[in-house]
């Protein structure tokens, strides 16, 4: 039996299944995270981010409509394109702008920098630098869970690069055999680091991944955050009721390089411009939630509003402290 859910390629319509309340919160979310990535991709420019550093532009929808779905105690663990998932779990602007400068205001003391920042208070367990190695982090922290009793879910989020790695089938043998409350959130947004998944994958609908498994799977536009919402409501009841796991595949676009040091030569301009115009997620939702009775002045606020948040994060992060060496000695030792 065939576990996986496939949508239609091409369907660019809006699933309906949030509220004008929900649709206007996700927007908000979704402009928050635009805006501080672009902010973000600025300061690098001038030298005041150091290291790696991986943007979320383009794929907003995806971490903004399956954390809709969670409740508060959740689990989240991710890659290194982390920044949109710190804001949308709950993370700081300034405190997660402040950790990407180094800054001993920083989630992580300005030790970790962009790839490893994590936040116990909103259940944040970290950007991972190494590909795929979140996911059994993920497995672990449903473990936690169900080992408590509790009926709170993980959600690991990993990309299609990463699929593909054995430690992750491994966790997927894990989570079904102990019936692991875990969703697996794959990120498919095209690209691994220049090379497109068709000459990576031999599996061209990666929701299936888990089939061996029994781990049912489904795909989803990950541009349409409605349709990323009801997916993950599915994903995480399937979770909460000890059903065991679940596989989402999100087809989702990021618009800049791998990282700010790739010039994305292996895309053409067109297919990044296409992308932008026809399937733009944050679009999509201002055009439906002004088809829906929205006021243009009200977005317009919103807009307003999170600039200068962004301003304000950043301002406050370039203000800061660098950490006292004396933090180099700290954070390396637990105790038993």
């Amino acid at each position: 039996m065939n576990v996986s859910q496939k949508v239609t390629p091409g369907d660019l319509r809006n699933s309906a299944t949030m509220t004008q309340d929900e649709l206007l919160a996700a927007y908000r979310g979704m402009v928050l995270i635009r805006r501080f990535e672009e902010r973000t991709g600025q300061l690098y420019g001038m030298g005041l981010i150091g290291g790696f550093c991986h943007l979320y532009i383009g794929q907003e929808a995806v971490v903004t409509g399956v954390q809709m779905a969670l409740k508060p105690g959740d689990k989240v663990v991710t890659s290194y394109r982390d920044h949109g998932h710190m804001l949308a779990t709950g993370m700081q602007p300034r405190g997660v702008m402040a950790e990407l400068t180094g800054r001993a205001t920083g989630y992580s003391r300005g030790k970790g920098g962009s790839m490893h920042m994590f936040s116990r208070k909103e259940n944040f367990y970290g950007g991972h630098g190494i590909v795929g190695a979140q996911v059994s982090i993920g497995i672990g922290l449903a473990f936690a869970n169900r080992y408590r009793g509790s009926d709170e879910v993980a959600v690991a989020y990993f990309g299609e690069g990463a699929s593909n790695q054995g430690q992750v089938f491994e966790s997927f043998n894990i989570a079904a055999l102990h019936k692991l409350p875990c969703v697996f959130v794959i990120e498919n947004n095209r690209y691994g680091m220049g090379t497109s998944v068709e000459r990576a994958s031999a599996s061209h609908d990666l929701s299936q991944n888990g089939v061996p498994w029994g781990i049912p799977g489904k795909q989803v536009d990950g541009m349409d955050v409605e349709a990323v919402h009801d997916a993950a409501r599915q994903a995480v009841a399937h979770c909460r009721d000890g059903q065991g796991p679940y596989l989402l595949e999100m087809t989702t676009y990021r618009y800049r390089g791998h990282s700010m040091s790739d010039p994305a030569k292996y895309r053409t301009r067109d297919e990044v411009d296409e992308m932008r115009r026809e399937r733009d997620c944050i679009e999509r939702v201002r055009h439906a939630l002004l088809e829906r009775g929205a006021e243009e002045s009200a977005l317009k606020a919103i807009d307003d509003e999170i600039k200068r948040t962004i301003a304000e994060a950043a301002e406050f992060a370039q203000s800061s402290p660098e950490p006292d060496p004396a933090e180099l000695w700290t954070d390396v030792l637990v105790g038993g």
